[in-house]
């Protein structure tokens, strides 16, 4: 094992300690316990959970840096060894691969430092022009996130879906929650882009379709964003399942469509379903979050599109607008336009693997953020 490499993962470790504030953390943990014992903590339960949960994050978050210190000693220990003639090679290159992946994880969870970052996150899928060959690359696209996000112990709810006509479908939305859901998939807001030989097409012609994937956080009560309930279009209609499953005669579906304008002037038409509730007030209820929380991202598209830093939602979904490239034929690749980062990896991808793809997007946005 090179000792310049060693080196460097260590300096490594010393430099993320600064950037973490890890001494500042461990004040913040004995602050929020003192808080805690305070014998009022629960007669406001949405302050204590929010109290509880900034806990467990610095809690986590020294605790990871702690295991990479102790992974350091470990390999210094085996370094001893080695040096005293003992055969502990592969030992220490277990050790030292190990400390490099949970490195790369603690930096790149660092990096998630915006203000909604925290929270959990709202993917809508909307296919574009093209009929079947676009609603079914929407399919794929939705089975490509649910893969992510199972993969990474995130929980997954569809609040809404709609099959298309002969195969995937018309629209749908999902709630990923967990710790910075939206902070890694605010990555994938955008136009992604297929080119295949189509399954539905008999000539076997290739076909180029696109999906737009919308991202937002989920909003709560500590975000003022003001809704004229009087703006709101109040749309009912029978719930099913994703897939069409388990079919609901009775119309508990709600659907809600503001239309008004935002800060910047423009006139926006905003649209938000729910059928995953088994009453219509529930689901009006969940639709109004989701309604606020696609609004509260637009606004804040409206402030960071001076800086660059968030593609365009509100582009078209058609030919030079896209993120990402998934190219099946006449060779296999994937390409993130924003970063150039690709891979020929199409299955690996396609089956949830794009953690790649929204690391590179984070280190370039908090390279984009330092030079500023």
């Amino acid at each position: 094992m090179n000792a310049d490499y060693l080196n460097e993962l260590f300096e490594r470790v010393d430099a993320l300690r600064g950037y973490l504030d890890y001494e500042q953390r461990k004040v913040n943990i004995i602050e929020l316990q003192e808080q805690t014992q305070d014998p009022n903590f629960w007669n406001d339960p949405d302050e204590a959970r929010r109290i509880m949960k900034r806990l467990d994050h610095e809690k986590g978050m020294v605790a990871q840096w702690d295991e990479l210190d102790e992974l350091r000693d470990s390999i210094r220990v085996y370094q001893e060894f080695l040096e005293e003639g003992e055969d502990v090679s592969d030992e220490l290159e277990q050790e030292a691969r190990k400390l490099e992946r949970k490195l790369e994880v603690l930096e790149l969870k660092n990096m998630l430092r915006g203000e909604d970052d925290h929270r959990d996150a709202i993917l809508t899928f909307n296919p574009g022009a093209g009929g079947t060959e676009s609603q079914d690359w929407a399919e794929m696209l939705y089975r490509m996130y649910t893969r992510w996000a199972k993969k990474n112990e995130f929980d997954i709810s569809v609040i809404e879906y709609q099959d298309g006509d002969v195969a995937g479908l018309k629209s749908a939305t999902i709630e990923v929650s967990g710790e910075y859901a939206y902070g890694y998939l605010k990555a994938e807001s955008g136009v992604h882009r297929l080119v295949r030989i189509s399954p539905f097409d008999s000539n076997s012609r290739r076909h180029t379709s696109f999906c737009s994937v919308f991202v937002s956080p989920v909003i709560d009560d500590t975000i003022e964003i003001d809704v004229d309930e009087s703006d709101v279009e109040l749309q009912r209609f029978h719930a099913s399942g994703a897939g069409g499953q388990n079919v609901n005669k009775v119309e508990t579906g709600v659907r809600l469509i503001w239309e008004g304008q935002l800060s910047d002037g423009t006139e926006e038409q905003v649209v938000a379903e729910c059928q995953q509730e088994r009453s219509q007030h529930q689901n009006r209820e969940k639709a109004m979050v989701l309604l606020r929380s696609k609004i509260y991202e637009l606004e804040k598209q409206i402030k960071e599109r001076e800086k660059q830093k968030l593609e365009d939602s509100k582009s078209k979904i058609e030919w030079g607008s896209q993120i990402r490239s998934y190219v099946f034929h006449p060779y296999n690749m994937v390409k993130d336009h924003r970063t150039d980062h690709e891979t020929s990896s199409v299955e690996d991808v396609m089956d949830g693997e794009i953690d790649e793809f929204i690391n590179e997007y984070l280190l370039s946005i908090s390279a984009t953020e330092k030079t500023e």
